[in-house]
């Protein structure tokens, strides 16, 4: 078999990975990997092939976090054709991805950071972004609170779920990401001011459109019907904003890595 063949025989057997996750690997594999190595007889791909692989990613003009991603996915493929006795050795983990540069992250700096908040006073984001800033919580786990997470007298928050959005599935709430994702937060007290804020905005919004008082159930962010959110859709949101506003140009993944002093987190055992 080649390189190519066995990989899609891979991604459509395995079941170890989330559908998101899924969805990206088999993305990387038909951009990334396939048009490069899809040839190569499985046993005949060497350490210089990936090599010479990541600089050609490199030189199309590919992030090091792109390629670094890619090259997960071949070597856990090689993995597996060693586990199964396909391969003698995996080629893929003796060849280092190319290394991420700091800046590539774009991570705020504590003025940017302010210079963001103002800006979206008064946006539709802000509230979301604030929280991000303020709690480090992932994206899908932030679309996927509800009121009965957050307890605003004791300025407290709690993770319980996160939002997962596939071209394929569409959104699904699954459990957080990580076996510690299940975790109570301690909010500031200016987040705790912005979400009581934020709470008077949903609930008058909620009884102008028939949807009843706020509940344990209802979702801290929503569409107008009360219901999910696209993560992507956020994402764009996010990049429409920072264009228009002229503020730095960082993913919204970024804001969770913002704040060194962000609030504590009291990881509870699940």
């Amino acid at each position: 078999m080649t390189v190519g063949e066995y990989l899609l025989a891979w991604l459509d057997t395995t079941h170890a990975q989330s559908p998101k996750t899924l969805e990206r690997y088999c993305e990387l594999a038909q951009r990334q990997i396939i048009p490069h190595l899809g040839h190569v007889k499985l046993p005949k791909l060497r350490p210089e092939n990936v090599e010479q692989w990541h600089s050609a990613l490199l030189a199309s003009g590919l992030s090091a976090r792109t390629v670094r991603h890619a090259h997960r996915v071949l070597s856990l493929v090689l993995k597996r054709a060693v586990e199964n006795g396909t391969l003698a050795r995996n080629v893929a983990a003796v060849c280092k991805p190319p290394a991420v540069e700091a800046d590539e992250v774009g991570i705020l700096t504590p003025d940017q950071i302010a210079v963001v908040l103002d800006s979206l006073k008064g946006h539709s984001l802000f509230p979301i972004v604030s929280l991000a800033l303020a709690t480090g919580a992932r994206r899908g786990e932030l679309l996927a609170l509800e009121w009965g997470d957050v307890d605003l007298d004791r300025g407290t928050l709690r993770v319980e779920r996160s939002v997962e959005e596939t071209r394929a599935g569409g959104l699904r709430v699954k459990p957080p990401k990580t076996r510690h994702g299940r975790r109570t937060i301690t909010l500031p007290s200016e987040t705790v001011a912005m979400m009581r804020a934020h709470k008077v905005q949903v609930l008058e919004v909620r009884l102008v459109l028939g949807l009843g008082n706020i509940t344990a159930e209802t979702l801290l962010f929503s569409n107008i019907e009360g219901k999910l959110l696209s993560p992507n859709n956020v994402t764009r949101g996010w990049h429409r904003a920072c264009r228009a506003r002229g503020l730095p140009a960082v993913s919204f993944h970024s804001l969770r890595h913002a704040m060194p002093q962000r609030s504590s987190v009291l990881e509870l055992t699940c």
